[in-house]
């Protein structure tokens, strides 16, 4: 699956020299980030104007109506800029991080109910704004890199932050954790 600056967003096969579907053409707003969910039947992208839209992996491109897949849902999350999300256990659940101009940079998203009512729970943990999430699912906690060099940590099962921490000078890039989630790894732009 790739995303590109120009919004398009096309899906290849191993052993097939061209796409098998495009997702999405261009002449979008420029991907962000793209996520597969846990079991691979879903994936999600984020992109600069702060949507994400939700697709099922199974579509293919019908030759005979050219039809494209269309998402399943689609939302703005975040009224700048949407820079990453992650699946929460269930597919149904996604938390975003992005900017926000109410400061909203971190949000908990339910997808089964209307859109109107999806927002469950908004953090303002990065001023300036969030660009990196990771999930840990055993301790059932976000870890969020902020703009300012900033890392959050985020305990889902009380909603409320439980750390703030001056990781680096400039924006985090990348958040990694453990596989016995024991400690967790950040990147910086530097």
């Amino acid at each position: 699956l790739t995303g590109a600056q120009d919004g398009s967003v096309r899906m290849f096969e191993w052993g097939h020299a061209q796409q098998i579907t495009c997702f999405r053409s261009g002449g979008n707003s420029r991907v962000t980030r793209m996520r597969f969910n846990y079991q691979g039947n879903k994936f999600g992208i984020v992109d600069a104007d702060g949507y994400i839209s939700l697709y099922q992996t199974n579509w293919k491109c019908c030759p005979l109506t050219g039809t494209s897949p269309k998402p399943y849902l689609t939302w703005q999350c975040h009224n700048k800029t949407a820079n990453d999300f992650v699946f929460i256990s269930s597919s149904s659940l996604i938390a975003t991080a992005g900017f926000s101009s109410d400061n909203r940079n971190i949000c908990l998203w339910d997808t089964l109910v209307s859109p109107t009512n999806s927002l469950i729970h908004a953090f303002i943990c990065h001023d300036s704004g969030a660009t990196v999430l990771a999930y840990a699912p055993k301790h059932q906690l976000l870890i969020s890199g902020g703009r300012k060099g900033f890392t959050c940590i985020i305990d889902l099962r009380q909603k409320q932050q439980q750390q703030l921490l001056q990781s680096h000078d400039s924006p985090v890039k990348a958040v990694a954790v453990d596989p016995t989630e024991e400690y967790f790894v950040t990147g910086s732009a530097e």
